[in-house]
């Protein structure tokens, strides 16, 4: 139920400051006002939006500003949703505003700027003689049109003092104008034509006349697009009759439909036992209330029935389902078997949406229009009410781990979430997390086993290949085995699919030149760049950045570069050349950067139009291809030796999943994993798809070294774009944080440092990278802990040109 605002209501600005603030809200807006609006409140010297949380609590500050404006005929999201989003902000670390600002749909809110301007009509400007070379430059960038000092900076590319503008101010020949800008996102708007009761006496009815309300006889209301479409030039004979009373004319939002093609409805298949057993279970265990439900199947076991059986019982409660998957790729196909089940009852929240369309399908979930909502991990967020189920797809992917901004985890947030709406969460994987798998031995989720794939089709053979055996071959040889080509030979023979898995993009990863053997690196990483040949240049996998292909070597200027290393682009290549009669396609992030560029190949793919897919990891996550009955895997082990504990947990994931995508149909599957190292354990697990061997092992090392999910961990990553600046930075917030430990040790004890020391990637996108984790058993302690720390210290850092950024849960630590 909606709370009533009063005089005074509590606001989250959307600033990275932490805290609300009170205002004093109007009398003329408070009958429009309820928690969830958008306001625009003075901050400072600026004016912002802020949202509505509530009625103000507690003692009234002395001064209070009044509300400026109400931005939103409707509220934004639920009042039931402020909990959450507090629960996350408080978890992660995280400014309020910032938290609700990240979740709703992105160019809604409004921000005043300081513009500056040449002042010219208001004082002359002085001759160039008289003027710095500084000065001369900053007056011609401005004589182009007015902008913010941070244009200005990057058009001069080089910094302006604040001293000097203020100087030119002063002068009168700049002038700072503050202005609003943002809220570019809106409602579409369309006009709808209507049929009036009784047309007025009098009028005169021509030909176009009649055949517009010929129209109108057989539909009430019609789009005055659709009738444009039948009548040419209708629009300005529609506004004439409307002027005269023969029609209404009535503006109102329309959605921008992200779907595209109709589904045709689909016919529930039968059950298979585990099927049938899995779901009463979970209907035993929603009576309860919240539940945490491990879903452990193989792949091709049919979790997705599961998730559409459960989904439809919801449903009939008058409850809400949300249904979370890990990338783009997966939703398309998700998204298709809901709407073949439950037709325009879907909507779908993810990035690859306009705005304009993420914003649509907000609005239809905010408006209860879609009882059902399919998205990646930002979808968590969506303004559903009444939730009864929550459903995380393939929750052991690290794509749930936002790495940005507010580095929230939509896998651990579904379980948060679920327990706050009191419903079920069904977390399914055929490689469930070592996380996970560990919460079920502890109690805290409940596993269902599914075992067998449906329709008792059989898991793929799996051979186990060994690359040392042809490392002194040359060129792409090297890694590709002759068994490998044969395989894929007796495929397209047999008139069957091949998946190639590589988990690298471009054409060649490690471009060197042949005079000195320097690499070719990115000029603001410490990464070498990687050749992409359809592009012609070496590009940066981390910031973008890019050199033409024709760059000479930046230590000797020698042009000869070798181009070692294999690539997607180079496998490809190789492939259509070996069979020139296939029809060979790539799924990298290269091929799909275009909006429906995925679709477009996975449609070709499920026509037959493929007869090989050569892909990185995007090809690993739950499709289900029937004719796909080879999957040779180049280098199962390329992920195997990173710097990070969780490196042998991803492996064998990554293999297992791939392997799954093979003999999905009538037809057997076949899978081959070439491999330098075929006795590790991690390699004979995925060929067995062991898991339970697979987790005995890795949960061994990680309770030796305290790792999780044996102990919480938090890092702080600490950049800056001056090397020595942020060693310096890094290492006194080392002893601040030891000397914090010594003072004052976070209940539990047991609390340990790791760090401050570079990370792994020392230099991303121009700014030098340390790291120091804190590790320890209790989650809140260690909250507590890097609360009092940062919130000591973190401003020091931050006039120093550091950044000190908070990763609560850490999955990426390179």
């Amino acid at each position: 139920m909606t709370q009533e605002l009063g005089t005074y209501i509590e606001v989250a600005a959307a600033l990275p400051v932490f805290g609300t603030y009170t205002y004093r809200l109007p009398e003329a807006l408070r009958p429009r006002a309820a928690p969830g609006h958008r306001v625009l409140v003075p901050f400072g010297r600026r004016r912002v939006t802020g949202y509505i949380l509530g009625p103000a609590a507690g003692t009234k500050p002395d001064t209070v500003k009044d509300v400026l404006d109400l931005l939103d005929a409707q509220a934004l999201f639920p009042e039931d949703l402020i909990p959450f989003f507090r629960w996350v902000a408080g978890y992660y670390l995280h400014p309020l505003g910032e938290v609700i600002r990240g979740a709703l749909p992105s160019g809604l809110n409004l921000y005043e700027y300081n513009l500056l301007a040449v002042n010219a009509e208001a004082c002359p400007l002085p001759d160039d003689e008289r003027l710095s070379p500084l000065e001369r430059d900053i007056l011609d960038c401005l004589r182009q049109g007015a902008c913010r000092l941070k244009d200005l900076q990057n058009h001069l590319d080089r910094p302006v003092p604040g001293a000097l503008l203020q100087a030119m101010v002063k002068c009168g020949w700049v002038a700072r104008r503050k202005t609003l800008r943002g809220g570019r996102t809106r409602p579409k708007k369309a006009w709808l034509v209507r049929r009036v009761d009784a047309l007025p006496v009098g009028v005169r009815i021509t030909p176009q006349r009649r055949k517009i309300l010929d129209l109108l006889e057989r539909e009430a209301e019609l789009p005055l697009r659709t009738i444009q479409k039948t009548i040419p030039g209708a629009a300005a004979i529609v506004r004439t009759m409307a002027r005269r009373g023969m029609v209404a004319l009535v503006e109102t939002n329309v959605y921008r439909d992200p779907f595209g093609e109709p589904i045709l409805p689909d016919r529930p298949p039968e059950l298979t036992t585990e099927q049938r057993a899995a779901l009463e279970t979970m209907d035993a265990a929603r009576r309860q209330g919240f539940s945490a439900i491990l879903l452990d199947g193989v792949t091709g076991s049919g979790k997705t029935e599961i998730y559409l059986r459960a989904a439809a019982k919801t449903l009939e409660r008058g409850q809400r389902v949300l249904v979370l998957v890990p990338e783009i790729a997966l939703i398309s196909q998700t998204e298709r078997r809901f709407r073949a089940r439950f037709g325009e009852r879907v909507a779908v929240l993810h990035s690859g949406l306009s705005s304009g369309e993420r914003l649509d399908q907000w609005l239809r979930i905010l408006n209860q229009e879609a009882p059902i909502v399919i998205g990646a991990r930002s979808a968590i967020f969506a303004p559903l009410e009444s939730i009864g189920l929550i459903v995380v797809d393939e929750e052991h992917d690290g794509a749930y781990k936002q790495e940005t901004g507010l580095r929230y985890n939509a896998r651990d947030l579904a379980t948060v979430r679920a327990r706050m709406n009191a419903c079920p969460v069904i977390l399914g994987s055929a490689t469930p997390s070592v996380q996970s798998y560990f919460n079920h031995q502890q109690g805290k989720f409940q596993r269902i086993r599914l075992s067998r794939r449906v329709q008792e089709k059989t898991l793929p053979a799996v051979d186990i290949l060994d690359l040392r055996q042809i490392q002194n071959e040359r060129g792409v040889r090297k890694y590709l085995s002759q068994a490998l080509i044969d395989a894929i030979g007796e495929t397209l023979a047999r008139g069957e699919q091949s998946l190639i898995f590589l988990n690298r993009r471009g054409y060649a990863s490690y471009p060197i030149c042949s005079e000195c053997s320097a690499t070719l690196k990115c000029r603001h990483c410490t990464i070498s760049l990687t050749y992409h040949q359809r592009a012609n240049a070496y590009r940066c996998h981390y910031c973008g950045y890019t050199r033409a292909a024709r760059a000479t070597c930046p230590e000797c200027g020698s042009d000869k570069i070798w181009h070692y290393g294999l690539g997607t682009e180079k496998l490809e290549e190789f492939l259509q050349r070996f069979f020139p009669e296939a029809r060979v396609a790539r799924l990298d992030r290269d091929t799909t950067r275009r909006k429906n560029g995925l679709l477009a190949v996975l449609k070709k793919l499920q026509a037959g139009e493929i007869d090989i897919l050569i892909g990185t990891q995007m090809v690993a996550k739950g499709h289900d291809y029937p004719n796909i009955t080879l999957v040779g895997v180049i280098c199962a082990d390329s992920t195997l030796n990173f710097p990070d504990f969780r490196a042998g947990e991803r492996t064998f994931q990554l293999l297992a999943q791939v392997a799954g995508r093979a003999g999905r149909g009538e037809r057997p599957g076949r899978v081959i994993l070439q491999t330098y190292t075929p006795e590790h354990f991690i390699i004979s697990a995925a060929r067995g798809q062991n898991y339970a061997r697979f987790y005995a092992d890795e949960i061994q090392g990680r309770r030796a070294l305290g790792y999780p999910p044996y102990n919480r961990m938090i890092q702080l990553l600490i950049t800056g774009r001056e090397a020595d600046r942020t060693a310096d930075a890094a290492r006194r917030l080392g002893r601040a944080a030891q000397a914090e430990l010594e003072r004052q040790p976070p209940p539990g004890g047991r609390v340990s440092l790791l760090g401050p020391v570079e990370a792994a990637l020392h230099r991303v996108a121009g700014r030098y990278r340390w790291q120091m984790l804190i590790r320890g058993p209790s989650a809140s302690g260690l909250n507590r802990f890097v609360r009092q720390l940062l919130y000591d210290g973190h401003q020091r850092f931050e006039r120093q040109g550091v950044k000190v950024s908070v990763d609560v849960d850490p999955l990426f630590m390179m």
